[in-house]
């Protein structure tokens, strides 16, 4: 722990503040003595707002923060703060960065500009194939993905991660050590194996929450110089990773693939807004002036018959995984949401701690530009 010691903890550990609001005091502070000495009124007269609506002490703050840093430590888990020189250079220039950022793997290098691949969580095949391919084509050239870690085309985006490269970036909407869903912790170990990493701006042991992942999505954005919708519907999630790219003036497309399906409504609208359509990772390559490895692999065709067999259970899985997560009542997952705490790593704590923050309502994609 450097001289700032648990300044940042303390300063996440602030019930009602926003990510902006956490931002001002990071930046205001530089010693945990600073403002472990105030009181709520002190907080609430730098904020200029009040507080009131949240019953908490300072004192009851600090032991919460000092809780939550041996947690971590004790977990390994890192951490980087806002301040940090390892910080990721594209996320601390977006309007509300977090102040602290939790991860397990490696950090990417700081000179390589990573892509997020994102859409619906109940992709058709020719999405899940097109957010495979993109991201092996993209990781194989040597440019990190970026993705959510959710059903569909999440998870085909790192699968395709993996299976072409270092294995990307997973951002969670949870603590690094509640890996959500559960069906996704066996492709979370592939992406640390492969050299990836895990990132979330929550304490270990928060369980997650649906308010949680819109606000997940500004981190998959903010990381990324640019956006690769693949499939969404009208009222996707993707969508709002699509205005967090456009608000912070990142690039954005949609592939092709997205604009044919019946399940890509959200697609056309960013197409007909403007958002450039792609047919492959090549041309998001030739776009960046970033040489493609071995010559661009034509979207949706395999390498070998073995990857074209390994893709058709890829695809078989996703099914499996459909039909537990959404079909009836009585599903494993469904228990799982309704108990999230089962969504954590095998031999973790049972903490499930909530913590407060803002919620980010979903809104539609207007005016895409480039």
């Amino acid at each position: 722990m450097d001289t700032r010691g648990l300044l940042d903890f303390i300063i996440i550990s602030i019930p009602g503040l926003s990510p902006r609001d956490r931002l001002f005091l990071c930046e205001k502070f530089d010693l945990e003595g600073e403002i472990s000495i105030l009181s709520r009124e002190d907080i609430e007269k730098i904020l200029q707002k009040p507080l009131n609506r949240y019953a908490f002490s300072m004192e009851g703050v600090l032991r919460q923060a000092e809780a939550d840093y041996r947690r971590t430590l004790r977990q390994g888990i890192g951490f980087i703060s806002w301040k940090d020189a390892e910080y990721p250079p594209l996320l601390r220039e977006i309007s509300d960065p977090p102040v602290l950022l939790f991860f397990r793997g490696s950090l990417p290098p700081q000179d390589l500009a990573p892509a997020a691949i994102v859409g619906t969580r109940k992709p058709s095949g020719q999405g899940s194939r097109a957010a495979y391919t993109f991201a092996r084509d993209l990781a194989g050239a040597g440019i990190p993905v970026v993705s959510g870690l959710a059903l569909g085309i999440d998870a085909m985006a790192h699968r395709g991660a993996v299976d072409g490269g270092p294995g990307g970036i997973a951002v969670l909407g949870s603590g690094i050590d509640m890996v959500y869903p559960s069906a996704n912790r066996v492709l979370a170990g592939k992406i640390l194996e492969k050299g990836g990493a895990l990132f979330s701006e929550y304490v270990p042991g928060t369980i997650p929450a649906r308010w949680r992942f819109p606000a997940r999505n500004r981190i998959i954005a903010g990381l990324c110089r640019g956006t690769l919708i693949i499939e969404a519907g009208d009222r996707s999630g993707a969508l709002i990773t699509a205005q967090f790219a456009l608000d912070e003036g990142r690039d954005l497309w949609v592939a092709r693939a997205g604009i044919d399906s019946p399940l890509g409504g959200g697609t056309r609208r960013l197409a007909s807004d403007g958002a450039p359509v792609l047919e492959n990772a090549a041309e998001l390559l030739a776009e960046w002036q970033v040489p493609s490895a071995g010559g661009a692999i034509p979207q949706g065709e395999p390498r070998s018959s073995g990857e074209a067999l390994a893709f058709s259970l890829m695809e078989n899985i996703l099914r499996i995984q459909k039909r537990s997560v959404y079909g009836g009542k009585d599903s494993q997952e469904r228990e799982r949401q309704e108990n999230p705490g089962d969504c954590r790593i095998p031999g973790q704590g049972q903490d499930h701690r909530e913590i407060s923050g803002t919620q980010l309502q979903c809104q539609g994609v207007h005016g895409a530009s480039h």
